[in-house]
């Protein structure tokens, strides 16, 4: 078998189960892939020898009988996820040399499965950003090009995107606190869903906005993330927020029959100067639905609108409360401290020279919010606000909605640096379609559905119930199939 780098993690299970390839073979197309990529800058901590370990194992493991859905199967992390003794900065100086003593639960999920961990990807400074541009490493780049203008591969898993999108392994793992796995997989072409909050456990994973944030897979195809999250969650003890309850074969229910399935179209996601190919790719998808056996159905989510500034109180409030750990004294980058300096010092400087400008930027939003005379006018009304955003969601379903079709992103890709000297909200407008999704702790799937006019890919996002992610992946996949979506970047790098 040749390009054994781009396969998707079914072709590739059932090709190790058959002994068509071994998972080393695999992990060294990959390897190989990746050398080649530097353009890209996906990859930003490289654990080649471990990898060939764990496909060694993967391959003895297969050989006697014992192979999970992922066994073998190579994947990129995440930065954000504590894998343990390899680099896990979160994107930022002030992580400078940590090496975790222990695993994060997701990874330790996905390595008792077999799976090999090619290396650790870029992303947004604490998965603060929308671009991948906050990245102490530099930004990643997207493997779609137009005119030689380097793109975007959105944020903050946007290492995890373009690596995805490039081939350059399986699949990845991301994580969402405001859209960050499914903007990037939308602006790369690919498939990302962000689980019910609970579903997957945060525990090692860095924390941005601990009400917020979830992990979940950034694949080539539907089916891919319905085997990867099937790992990838599961009750944690040691996480308070995981949810203790049963998961289904997620894979077992992608049938593609959605006939009957009710699927609601917010008549408040229609923003005033939305791209016309935005437009015609959302009506696109429902005519799609439609003709798959759906009804579709005119809804109202009244307070859409005020889902972003909510969630730019809420998230920046969180993050200023968990970046508080991050002094110098205990691990990561300290200072260097000039005679006389005390501990005030010590903490100024530290977070000075570790932090960028966008997360100082959020986490002085943040204790802004939370100060004593200004906690009730934001940082509590933001909360009520959030209350009422999930009510919109539980009417909705409630009067028989089963998922609700709109677009993932405001626009394709942009260019590296356009918004550089833009005013911040502009970039905060990229989450416009995904936060509600984040703030009622709903799952959401982006699902790639088309190509605009510069021949750059176009992804539209599903919103489920509660804990359905198995219809979600459903109709997803029922989406999928119609739009069949099978363009790829010309190779450049």
């Amino acid at each position: 078998m040749t390009d054994l780098n781009k396969l998707t993690i079914a072709e590739a299970r059932d090709a190790l189960r058959k002994g068509d390839v071994t998972s080393l073979e695999l992990t060294e197309a990959c390897l190989t892939e990746i050398e080649s990529a530097g353009a890209l800058n996906a990859f930003v901590h490289d654990t080649s020898d471990l990898a060939r370990e764990q496909a060694r194992a993967a391959d003895a493991r297969i050989k006697s009988g014992d192979a999970p859905s992922l066994c073998g199967i190579p994947l990129g992390i995440k930065d954000l996820f504590c894998t343990r003794g390899v680099p896990s900065q979160a994107a930022s100086a002030i992580l400078e040399g940590f090496r975790p003593e222990y695993e994060s639960t997701v990874t330790q999920n996905l390595f008792d499965a077999g799976a090999v961990m090619l290396g650790k990807l870029n992303m947004d400074e604490f998965a603060m950003g929308s671009s991948n541009e906050t990245s102490v490493y530099g930004n990643a780049v997207n493997p779609w090009k137009v005119d030689d203008r380097q793109l975007t591969p959105g944020g903050s898993s946007g290492g995890s995107a373009a690596a995805v999108a490039a081939d350059l392994c399986l699949a990845a793992t991301g994580t969402d606190t405001g859209g960050s796995i499914r903007q990037p997989a939308a602006f790369t072409g690919i498939t990302g869903i962000k689980p019910t909050y609970g579903r997957c456990s945060r525990w090692g994973i860095v924390a941005f906005a601990s009400s917020l944030d979830q992990a979940g897979p950034m694949t080539k195809t539907v089916r891919d993330s319905a085997i990867m999250l099937q790992t990838m969650c599961g009750h944690d003890p040691k996480d308070s927020t995981s949810a203790d309850i049963p998961v289904p074969d997620f894979e077992a229910m992608l049938t593609g029959d959605i006939k009957g399935k009710v699927i609601g179209i917010p008549r408040e996601y229609r923003m005033d100067g939305m791209p016309a190919e935005i437009e015609k790719l959302w009506a696109d998808g429902s005519a799609m639905l439609k003709d798959a056996g759906a009804e579709i159905r005119d809804i109202s989510l009244p307070h859409t609108k005020y889902a972003l500034p909510a969630y730019y109180v809420i998230a920046p409030a969180e993050a200023s409360s968990n970046l508080a750990r991050y002094d110098g004294v205990r691990y990561g980058h300290r200072a260097r401290l000039d005679q006389g300096d005390g501990i005030t010092e010590m903490y100024e400087k530290t977070r000075a020279e570790g932090f960028g400008d966008e997360v100082k930027r959020r986490v002085m939003v943040g204790t802004y919010v939370l100060s004593a005379g200004f906690y009730d006018a934001y940082y509590n009304r933001a909360r009520k606000v959030r209350t009422l955003i999930k009510r919109d969601f539980e009417q909705v379903f409630d009067a028989g909605v089963d998922a609700i079709l709109t677009p993932a992103t405001p626009s394709a890709a942009f260019g590296l640096g356009e918004m550089a000297n833009a005013d911040p909200v502009q970039m905060y407008l990229n989450d416009v379609f995904t936060v509600t999704v984040n703030l009622a702790g709903l799952p959401g799937i982006a699902v790639p559905a088309g190509i605009d006019g510069k021949g750059l890919p176009l992804g539209l996002q599903l919103i489920g119930r509660p804990w359905e992610e198995g219809d979600l992946l459903n109709t997803a996949y029922a989406l999928e199939q119609a739009a069949g979506f099978v363009a790829k970047p010309g190779k450049w790098w």
